[in-house]
């Protein structure tokens, strides 16, 4: 091993032992080497377009990217807010920034790309014509305009519809109406001419719709429908040098998408996919989508010679020499700097140099000392270069504008060999954090705010620390530039990566974002302060609203040490009346005021994420009557509602899979049954004798939503009901309500139509349907145009005991602190038996 010392004025390099680096670079086989050869030679661009994360049809993606070799990309016009979580408690924004980087991770298992709009999943949408109108329109019509723009596809594919609004989710049909009208618009310079410093007009040459019988109804309606329009082929490919076929890649890729329970199994043999035609040509050959368009180098001007080079070059690869076609490659590299296409220039030349990368065994990195620093802060980077293959190669220099380096060297990088540097640099005073740029300024229901233009579409916040490395290969002068990342090892898993993230000072954030006073005594509030620098001294404050009283007025805190947290109590005094109000704390230090909350997005199978926002908590002095209670709790998918009920004043024991027998379930007045538990708890098919005997007996059952898809047994309740997916997604909808009288609607609280004033997002979600006669209801709603459904809330006695089935949407309404949900599922996990004594354990 040989470790160099690299010496540049006013930076100290020091002899390193051996180790490994940040973010590992990708291992890069010679089969894969082959297939990036190939993909070099084809010149060709192709748009998926679909509303969601988890939309998308990966079978066809992959098979785009890894047979026909195509540049091929999937927008997503939403991140997938609106959805559910079946991994964790992330919702909304918090949700799209870990489905976002799902869809990141599939991308990167079937080399695919990945662009969004600016458009909000609000949730569940009815119809084309309501999405359109809630996101933005103008400028969701100039995303997919820069989209197109940016990629400039041969082909644009719609993964939906675009005739079937009212039939299906509204956001899918409209993904596809916009996609389908900005296929002429994005070549037209007067349609948001303001893009065009950034990019060109283009004008795709077909339109497709991705179909399947399923969109006919059957497979026998598809097979006598009209085909004249479709194209057809078999994606079903194998991949010998991959060692995997195109439906093994696909449903690797779309098992990425676990917070939406998607894992799918890997399938050999043919599959056939269709597309429809929309707009433009219907190619002869129904098995060629790109007939008729150009994909060779011939397409660029000055690109004839590279096509003939880069062919040449594929045919004289050796698969256990790969470092043999690099002076093939470097000549390759230098041609396509004379091309005059900006688009492909760029492009193809990125390509390129991760082949010459991975042909000469090149290991480049750039290790930061820490995982995090703030701006001011000195950090020590650790680069390492080898090459691994016998290559000519000597590093020239290594630059970053952001660390202010540009330090110039001649050093030789012998054969299997490691050189090491370590940089001292500072962060800049001016550096901006690390989060997602979509959320770094408030948007509204229908879009994020996004300030800079050219980042529009892009899939996460570019990482301003890079450094670029300068390497002569045999005297072509080649830049690689890489992110510096932390790395660490862990006693399980050995070598773990993380992204080097730019943080503020301190963290401020409450314990509890939604505070409930049922009453005018005073509560504690805790609020938690997380230092990001060695040491730190400050003012904490937490203003209130008039009405509300707060001790102490400040507390002065010290906390020392890095990743150090403390916890600070205030008393807060509610007003006597009822009252609904967000506080956000300050923390003053050295004259400058800090207010951000940084929550942390972890699992292994996504890249780790800090989420910046401003830190807010509601505060509700809530007219609400609660009956003391012990209840049991089965947690569901990513459940919340635990965390609140006890914030109401129950006392909550969770059960797990082996406490769902009769002689543990009778001591308890109450068990709820979290959202989508009967979808995702498989013991729960063996215990409903026992969970219905325990009703039978006298015991409450509540179970919250559940889809009629994947439930472990057919028979939740103790008479048969049908899951449907029918919902109401206006928020707003008016509540009629069938039984007033019903104890469900006045102990111990009083429901009137007040309670329902303020819900977010929808009422609920798949309601009931098909019930048995022995099942009462409480409430009729509708969304605009649609006939009553009394779904929402359904009931029954059987023996001595209680059973409820509901979709409304509790588990939205919690954390948002809507006082009405809190007093009407008050009512509803009240057994009516406890009304004159108290069950308690």
């Amino acid at each position: 091993m040989i470790i160099k010392p690299l010496l540049t004025t006013g930076v100290l390099f020091l002899l390193l032992p051996l180790i490994l680096s940040g973010q590992k670079p990708a291992a890069v086989t010679s089969g894969e080497i082959y297939q990036k050869l190939k993909k070099l030679n084809m010149l060709a661009s192709v748009l998926y377009v679909a509303a969601h994360p988890d939309d998308e049809n990966t079978r066809l993606i992959s098979y785009l990217a890894n047979e026909k070799h195509a540049e091929t990309t999937y927008l997503s016009l939403t991140r997938g807010d609106g959805g559910q979580n079946l991994i964790g408690k992330e919702i909304d924004e918090f949700l799209g920034v870990l489905r976002t980087q799902e869809l990141l991770q599939a991308r990167a298992i079937d080399n695919g790309k990945q662009m969004f709009s600016r458009a909000n999943d609000f949730g569940f949408s009815k119809n084309a014509e309501e999405t359109i109108s809630i996101w933005d329109t103008d400028k969701i019509k100039a995303d997919v305009a820069w989209a197109i723009r940016s990629c400039k596809p041969d082909i644009i594919i719609n993964r939906f519809d675009h005739r079937t609004s009212g039939k299906t989710h509204g956001h899918h049909t409209a993904s596809a109406i916009l996609a389908l009208e900005i296929f002429d618009k994005s070549g037209d310079p007067v349609f948001h001419p303001e893009q065009l410093q950034w990019v060109e007009t283009w004008q795709a040459k077909r339109i497709f719709f991705n179909t399947s019988w399923w969109f006919y109804g059957s497979q026998e309606k598809f097979d006598k429908a009209d085909k004249s329009l479709l194209m057809g082929f078999d994606v079903g490919v194998y991949y010998p040098l991959l060692g995997k076929s195109n439906n093994e890649i696909s449903a690797e890729s779309r098992s990425q998408h676990k917070c939406q329970g998607f894992g799918s199994t890997g399938s050999r043999g043919s599959q056939m996919e269709y597309l429809e035609l929309l707009k433009g040509d219907m190619p002869s050959d129904k098995q060629n989508m790109f007939e008729g368009i150009n994909t060779t180098w011939s397409r660029v001007k000055g690109g004839d010679m590279v096509g003939k080079m880069v062919e040449k070059t594929i045919q004289s690869f050796d698969f256990t020499k790969p470092e043999a076609s690099v002076p093939a490659l470097l000549e390759i590299y230098s041609q396509i700097q004379k091309t005059e296409d900006p688009f492909w220039k760029n492009l193809k030349s990125k390509e390129c140099l991760e082949i010459i990368e991975a042909c000469a065994g090149l290991y480049i990195e750039a290790k930061s000392n820490k995982k995090d620093a703030i701006p001011g802060e000195n950090v020590k980077i650790d680069i390492e270069i080898t090459k691994r293959l016998p290559i000519d190669v000597t590093l020239h220099s290594i630059q970053s504008d952001f660390f202010d380096i540009d330090s110039v060297f001649q050093i030789n990088i012998e054969d299997n060999q490691m050189v090491f540097h370590q940089l001292s640099v500072s962060i800049p005073e001016k550096a901006d954090y690390t989060t997602p740029y979509w959320l770094r300024t408030e948007g509204s229901l229908g879009m994020y705010q996004v300030d800079k233009t050219e980042w529009i579409g892009k899939p996460e916040t570019p990482h301003p620390a890079q450094i670029t490395y300068t390497l002569d290969i045999k005297g072509t002068k080649l830049p690689f530039t890489k992110h510096v990342v932390h790395k660490f090892n862990s006693p399980e898993n050995g070598e773990e990566y993380r992204s080097f993230s730019i943080l503020p000072r301190i963290s401020v954030n409450f314990s509890n974002k939604v505070n409930i006073f049922s009453n005018s005594e005073k509560q504690p509030v805790t609020i938690n302060i997380t230092n990001f620098a060695d040491s730190t001294s400050g003012i904490l404050a937490l203003p209130m609203p008039k009405g509300w009283r707060i001790s102490p007025r400040t507390i002065p805190f010290t906390i020392t040490g890095k990743g150090q947290s403390q916890e600070f109590t205030f008393e807060v005094t509610p007003p006597d009346k009822s009252s609904e109000v967000s506080a956000t704390p300050k923390v003053l230090i050295n004259d400058e005021v800090y207010m951000d909350a940084l929550e942390e997005i972890k699992y292994d199978h996504i890249v780790h994420q800090w989420v910046q926002q401003k830190a807010v908590a509601d505060f509700i002095r809530l007219d609400i009557q609660t009956t003391p209670l012990t209840i049991a709790y089965v947690d569901g998918a990513g459940d919340v509602i635990p965390d609140y009920l006890v914030k109401m004043g129950y006392k909550v024991d969770k059960l797990k899979d082996s406490d769902l027998r009769i002689d543990v379930l009778q001591k308890y007045p109450c068990v709820i049954f979290g959202v989508r538990s009967y979808n995702t708890i498989e013991a729960l098919k063996f215990k409903q004798k026992d969970i219905l005997a325990y009703v039978e007996n006298g015991g409450k059952i509540v179970v919250q939503y559940n889809t009629s898809n994947g439930l472990v047994t057919p028979q939740i309740g103790p008479y048969p009901f049908k899951i449907s997916r029918d919902r109401v997604t206006v928020e707003s909808a008016e509540m009629t309500i069938l039984k007033p009288e019903h104890p469900y609607l006045n102990f111990p609280n009083k429901i009137g139509e007040k309670d329902f004033e303020g819900w977010v997002q929808e009422r609920g979600l798949y309601f009931a349907s098909e019930w048995d006669s022995k099942y009462e209801t409480l409430f009729s709603c509708n969304d605009p145009g649609e006939t009553p459904n009394a779904g929402s809330l359904i009931f029954a006695q059987y023996g001595k005991g209680e059973f409820v089935y509901t979709g409304l949407s509790f588990f939205r309404q919690f954390p948002a602190g809507v006082p009405g949900a809190y007093r009407l599922f008050a009512n509803i996990i009240t057994p009516q038996n406890t009304i004159s004594h108290d069950r308690k354990p």
